[in-house]
């Protein structure tokens, strides 16, 4: 039984599969099965069941806990070691949304890379639920997204201001309102959005934060049924479609401005919706018994690159 062993079981556990497990440790399928093998007699128990799926037997799933617990310890120890040796390598795990991974990441990836460059950035895209049970879980070492104020074990720290604006292209805007444009222009500015029950819309859904938000507004403005013409959980191909005019979005600004070239978000009317459409993006990591120093040089280097930008 040896430090790799720890954690070539536990993934195969996560994946119940040897050729898949194998594949993601980047090792062969017969050395997988042989370390497996090795560990079953060194403790005298059959811990999976050879099938498909690979099952767990019950000594199987008490090994997973002591396995799952010392590849924990084993990593707050590497990265100690590392921070005490001013040798700085590895793979730093982090998630976000998909438009987050795709307009900010890229920058601060690329700064962050000059100051280490031996740190690999694991770059992880997914919904928030899936990312903050990964967290939990031990799988991210740091998550960048718009949290509920407390997740059991998870430290936040403000990262930045996010607003989401209300967008619609001016063509289709002064299409839509006609010789009241001005007027309904003025009202939108003023709070009062009833004048978009003639608008169609392309939508997030119920639960992403700009879906929410739309809904939030239709229901303040009585717009009982909206024309929606598409649904996305994906704020690219929202946009994009705003672009066309075939509705308007809501979306958050820098993300808006960061993705859009200068020509396309000219094409369009932004619109400021109130004080609930302002909410914080967090880091969220695990409290651990060490903190691996690399995750804090990963928080100031987004903070410094991102403050830059805003």
């Amino acid at each position: 039984m040896n430090f790799s062993t720890m954690e070539y079981f536990v993934i195969l556990a996560e994946e119940r599969n040897f050729t898949k497990a194998a594949e993601r440790l980047h090792i062969t399928q017969q050395s997988l099965s042989s370390h497996i093998a090795n560990l079953e007699n060194d403790l005298g128990c059959q811990l999976v069941v050879r099938r498909s799926p690979l099952q767990l037997t019950f000594a199987g799933e008490m090994m997973l806990q002591y396995a799952e617990s010392f590849h924990k310890e084993y990593t707050d120890m590497v990265h100690e070691f590392h921070d005490i040796s001013q040798r700085q390598f590895g793979i730093l795990h982090v998630g976000t949304s998909a438009t987050r991974a795709r307009t900010i990441l890229p920058d601060v990836i690329c700064s962050f890379q000059q100051l280490f460059p031996n740190i690999c950035v694991d770059l992880s895209e997914a919904p928030n639920s899936s990312l903050f049970k990964q967290l939990q879980e031990g799988k991210l070492d740091l998550v960048i997204a718009v949290f509920p104020k407390k997740i059991p074990g998870i430290a936040l720290r403000e990262y930045y201001q996010e607003e989401v604006v209300l967008l619609i292209q001016k063509e289709m805007f002064h299409s839509i309102c006609g010789t009241d444009a001005d007027k309904y222009m003025q009202c939108f500015k003023e709070g009062d959005f009833r004048g978009l029950s003639k608008c169609p819309f392309v939508l997030g859904g119920v639960d992403d934060i700009d879906g929410r938000i739309g809904r939030a507004l239709f229901d303040r403005n009585g717009i009982k049924k909206p024309a929606v013409k598409a649904i996305s959980h994906s704020m690219g191909p929202l946009l994009a479609l705003c672009l066309q005019g075939v509705g308007a979005c809501f979306c958050p600004e820098n993300l808006a401005r960061s993705s859009l070239t200068a020509e396309q978000f000219n094409s369009l009317l932004l619109f400021q919706i109130d004080k609930d459409a302002q909410y914080p993006v967090s880091f969220g990591y695990q409290i651990n018994s060490y903190q691996w120093s690399i995750i804090e040089a990963f928080m100031t280097c987004a903070q410094s690159k991102t403050e830059k930008c805003l």
